[in-house]
């Protein structure tokens, strides 16, 4: 029987492990890209981007080998970024949970810095923007969306 849970923990997981908690890189797939693996067991997950203040990306989970579930970002510093931008980014997409495996959470902050992300939809078909701001002014903005790609397999 599918297991929803183990497959959302997984993809928590996973970007835990991989760019939100300071992952190693793996040999580029695509020209210039920066590529973050992650594997447990017969789940793969791949974070693979291209960009630096812009910049653009996808997650995919693959489950013995087949492709299940991906997530297409682009996002842009519409300002200049503060000191500490990319560690507060990075410790806001590490509080990602298992009910919301998308992002971040919906409202973090730390002294002047605040981190917003909305979302609609469910884990297989979703759409949702994130952005973070410094002493209320904008500062940077992504925009994802994704969802299943095949039938989750009745085996995870």
């Amino acid at each position: 029987m599918y297991n929803e849970q183990r497959f959302r923990d997984f993809i928590v997981e996973a970007k835990r492990a991989t760019y939100a908690g300071y992952g190693k890189e793996t040999e580029s797939s695509r020209i210039k890209s920066r590529d973050l693996p992650y594997e447990k067991g017969d789940l793969k997950y791949l974070d693979s981007y291209l960009g630096e203040s812009q910049f653009i990306g996808e997650e995919v989970v693959w489950y013995n080998d087949e492709p299940i579930w991906g997530m297409n970002y682009y996002g842009t510093l519409i300002d200049e970024p503060f000191e500490g931008f990319g560690d507060f980014l990075k410790s806001a997409l590490r509080l990602v949970t298992p009910e919301a495996p998308y992002r971040g959470p919906k409202y973090f902050c730390k002294d002047e810095m605040e981190y917003i992300c909305s979302w609609e939809g469910d884990i297989t078909f979703f759409e949702g923007r994130e952005e973070i701001r410094f002493k209320g002014k904008p500062v940077y903005r992504l925009v994802f969306h994704g969802g299943k790609i095949r039938e989750l397999s009745s085996r995870i």
